[in-house]
């Protein structure tokens, strides 16, 4: 049977200062390359539908073209409404500072976060993608992070870009808050956290380990 991923990615475009935002390219596009060469169908979905931008500063002179060539699956995204956990086995979101507008207190995507979770499927998260799960509760009342090993961006490495003004909130504070165990490493730094059938990474750099453990566990 070919394994079935829902990417859910961002439609989100500014920060409050105006200054363009949206997915971080590679974010994406990691995920989806190592997913589309073990052979599985891959749905891109987004809260509106329709495209989903990148965030300028993730794609420049030095970025690869095989992770450029991805931006076109970002194009005609499928809204998230049309969209059941029942068709797939694993859930993705990739990051971007746009996640934090338009992810967290999406209803649907907390309705299927919570499906996924408790049908025992997979969801996965890195860097800022992290965002979605804030707003989600499972069926006993509990956040689905709470009591959680968690990793995502984290606080120091908001710090680090200078943006830490122009967002709703901060990232990891907001997981702390709500019990997870979160675990940081050094900014910048490849990690990630596997706690059961959650998978999560920390920034762009923990894209590929994050796949490969969804990987793993679809195998």
């Amino acid at each position: 049977m070919t394994k079935k991923i829902l990417m859910v990615v961002t439609n989100h475009k500014e920060l409050s200062n105006g200054k363009q935002t949206g997915v971080w390219l590679s974010e994406f596009a990691e995920a989806y390359i190592e997913f589309t060469k073990r052979g599985y169908h891959i749905t891109v979905a987004s809260p509106l539908g329709g495209k989903s931008t990148i965030d300028p500063a993730s794609a420049d002179g030095n970025t690869p073209q095989e992770i450029l060539d991805t931006e076109k699956y970002l194009q005609n995204t499928i809204k998230l409404d049309a969209i059941s956990s029942q068709e797939f086995d694993a859930i993705f979101l990739p990051g971007g500072h746009g996640t934090m507008f338009d992810l967290p207190n999406n209803k649907k995507l907390q309705e299927l976060l919570r499906d996924f979770y408790e049908e025992g499927k997979i969801v996965a998260a890195v860097c800022h993608g992290p965002a979605g799960l804030v707003g989600t509760t499972l069926s006993n009342g509990q956040p689905l992070v709470f009591g959680k090993r968690v990793n995502a961006f984290t606080d120091r490495e908001e710090a680090d870009t200078g943006l830490r003004d122009q967002l709703p909130f901060l990232l990891e504070s907001r997981i702390r808050e709500l019990g997870a165990i979160f675990v940081a490493a050094p900014n910048w730094s490849a990690h990630f956290e596997v706690d059961g059938n959650l998978i999560t990474g920390q920034n762009p750099q923990s894209t590929k380990g994050v796949t490969k453990a969804v990987i793993e566990k679809l195998s």
